[in-house]
């Protein structure tokens, strides 16, 4: 179960994460609230007003019996279950302000019943999940911003991030023993997602796995020799998808003459960054370009093992494991590109204190990364409060591990499994590789 915290914290956290959903939205007119009808974002409007759902539902009304603020209407307009996506441009949706008086509605009730002190067990969890919520909406907002080409958000925390971006690559190939490992989460861990549950042994053959994710120069010789041209390197689900989306390059690529690439981040052009990761490419480009290379992609639990592994005195990997790939200190920017601070991705050859036990760099933060692996369910599983959040994608997804410049640090950890079908390239995602075979 979740360890308790205090009443400070959560509420600390939850207006944290609603500064942060507020400054994704303050900037945008009405038009771009809502935006046109796509099957991969949603109307800002809506979202954020059902991120205060959320917490409505799942805490005040089905753990406290608050009645929702907004009455009936509540239901048939903000549950992600129950309203199919293509209705949610149609509905009759609060206006701005209504929306932003329902969340402020929402937020206070949730502070004022929890009072002082150290919260109980039920709330330490329930309250986290909530502010998780939020925060996983706030990358949605960020990848709707940069799907239909918004303006540059801005987020209070940017920083000056000119040093990480001219750390160049990082180069060579990490020593993985083999041995039996713990994939999962522990019982005891500080909090966990119900698909993480349980922690549980796998058999795990020695393998060799990038020291980084793969960079912009590297796809770049991928496609600048016809990847996506040669059916050879997909499979017959990804050829059909590269045929079907017509794609010859990464979504956001833009040709300038032979050889020469730029990049749209947001509503900015830019000349290709070389050593960033290649971000927002979808699993099917992942796995044609390890078999251009002659890699691929690792397994799940490779993954996890790299990042969080250590090495036992025998050599083998050891029984334990880290919560994050350098340690059990909680992530911090020497560490890992995390909370949308440098609003966008940095070089991959940066943050050398973020190395894990292996010398892997930046396995948590800056790309989310793309396994070999469909999401299914650890034995022990058994949903949380909220059902639908995993049980739902089990068998139709694949996993994607670490997460990118977009997430928040105080919900990514070591064992976080995150999860969208292969098609999908709008998400924060890239990938590292392992060698086809050890030498």
């Amino acid at each position: 179960m979740t360890a308790p915290v205090s009443t400070a914290h959560l509420i600390s956290n939850m207006q944290d994460a609603r500064n942060r959903t507020l400054e994704l939205v303050r900037d945008l007119d009405e038009g771009q609230l809502m935006g046109p009808m796509l099957p991969t974002v949603n109307p800002l409007r809506w979202e954020i007003a059902h991120t205060a759902y959320f917490y409505e539902f799942f805490i005040l009304r089905q753990l406290y019996g608050y009645e929702s603020v907004l009455g009936d209407r509540a239901d048939r307009l903000y549950d992600s279950i129950a309203v199919a996506h293509d209705d949610r441009w149609d509905l009759p949706l609060l206006n701005r302000a209504e929306t932003l008086s329902y969340m402020q509605a929402v937020f206070d009730r949730l502070a004022e019943r929890l009072g002082n002190g150290m919260a109980t067990e039920q709330d330490s969890f329930i309250y986290q999940f909530g502010t998780f919520h939020e925060d996983m909406h706030d990358e949605a907002f960020l990848w709707a911003r940069q799907t239909l080409a918004y303006p540059t958000p801005n987020l209070a925390i940017a920083a000056d991030v000119s040093a990480e971006r001219a750390a160049g690559p990082h180069p060579g190939w990490a020593a993985v023993p083999g041995g039996s490992f713990p994939l999962g989460a522990a019982r005891d861990a500080p909090f966990l997602f119900d698909n993480e549950k349980w922690g549980h042994s796998v058999a795990i053959e020695a393998f060799e796995i990038a020291k980084a994710p793969v960079s912009n120069r590297q796809f770049q010789a991928f496609v600048d020799d016809g990847g996506y041209d040669r059916e050879a390197f997909w499979d017959a689900e990804g050829w059909r998808w590269r045929q079907q989306a017509e794609a010859v390059h990464p979504v956001y690529w833009q040709p300038d003459g032979p050889g020469i690439w730029l990049l749209r981040r947001f509503e900015r052009t830019l000349p290709l960054p070389a050593h960033e990761p290649v971000i927002h490419v979808n699993w099917y480009e992942a796995n044609a370009y390890c078999r251009w290379a002659g890699q691929r992609l690792p397994t799940e639990a490779e993954w996890e093992a790299a990042a969080l592994g250590e090495t036992a005195a025998n050599g083998a990997l050891a029984a334990a494991k880290r919560r994050y790939p350098w340690g059990e200190t909680p992530p911090d920017p020497t560490r890992a590109n995390l909370d949308g601070r440098a609003l966008g991705p940095i070089d991959v050859g940066a943050l050398a204190a973020g190395d894990s036990a292996f010398g892997c760099r930046q396995m948590l933060g800056n790309v989310w990364e793309w396994t070999a692996d469909t999401f299914q369910a650890f034995p022990g599983f058994a949903p949380d409060a909220y059902k639908e959040y995993s049980g739902m994608l089990f068998g139709d997804t694949k996993v994607l591990r670490g997460g990118a410049w977009t997430t928040r640090g105080r919900m990514i950890h070591g064992t976080y499994r995150n999860f969208f079908e292969p098609h999908r390239y709008n998400v924060f995602s890239g990938f590292r590789t392992c060698r086809a075979e050890t030498p």
